[in-house]
């Protein structure tokens, strides 16, 4: 599982997709409204997933709605990525300490098909996160977890935990886990030929010439 994340770390994106599309696996990338939260931020590994439920009104703030998001933060495993389908367009699902929390605990990232809050703090932190949009809007006693490591759906994207993503300036790709280590590893023979491509350009070769040689452009 390292390894492959290893690998799959150095490739981008567009690759992925390109491999994918090829394998008849086109609908793989997220909604492209997700995104870094700057344009250096990238993730890459197999997927931990977490789906939640917002209510309707605010509840009684003397409950402690905030455990269930704390023991979340606690069992989310190490070498994953947090994919997280909240089920709410209004609230932040992701805060400078949670980031802390998940970072510290060896978690790669997190990813929400919704809100981050607390972002400075969290890019000066380095912990890499992809959201949808930001607000200070927090979750107290309007939204829960309601499930972990159950499949979710982002965008039309159906998402396992185990698969892999990876995630990039370009945006999200999910790679479903039984296939995963032969897209890298076709992916990394795109890569190779396509530096040939670059190489030849470079050198002052047609392009019409380098993409019949190589097949790629």
């Amino acid at each position: 599982m390292t390894d492959l994340t290893e690998r799959l770390e150095r490739c981008y994106t567009g690759a992925v997709y390109d491999v994918m599309r090829e394998r008849g696996q086109e609908n793989c990338v997220l909604p492209p409204e997700i995104c870094g939260l700057t344009p250096q931020t990238r993730v890459a590994g197999p997927i931990f997933t977490l789906r939640g439920v917002a209510f309707d009104t605010q509840r009684d703030k003397d409950a402690d709605y905030l455990l269930p998001w704390v023991r979340f933060l606690s069992e989310a495993p190490a070498g994953h990525v947090v994919l997280c389908q909240p089920n709410s367009g209004r609230l932040a699902l992701m805060g400078e300490l949670s980031a802390e929390t998940l970072k510290s605990r060896g978690v790669r990232g997190y990813i929400v098909d919704g809100g981050s809050r607390d972002n400075s703090f969290i890019c000066e932190l380095g912990f890499p996160v992809f959201c949808r949009f930001r607000t200070p809007r927090d979750i107290v006693a309007k939204w829960v977890p309601d499930a972990t490591g159950a499949p979710i759906t982002i965008g039309d994207v159906l998402i396992r935990t185990g698969d892999y993503v990876l995630a990039d300036f370009d945006g999200v790709v999910i790679i479903p886990a039984e296939i995963a280590e032969e897209v890298v590893a076709a992916v990394e023979t795109v890569m190779s030929e396509e530096d040939k491509v670059r190489e030849a350009i470079r050198a002052g070769r047609d392009p019409v010439e380098a993409y019949l040689e190589f097949g790629k452009f």
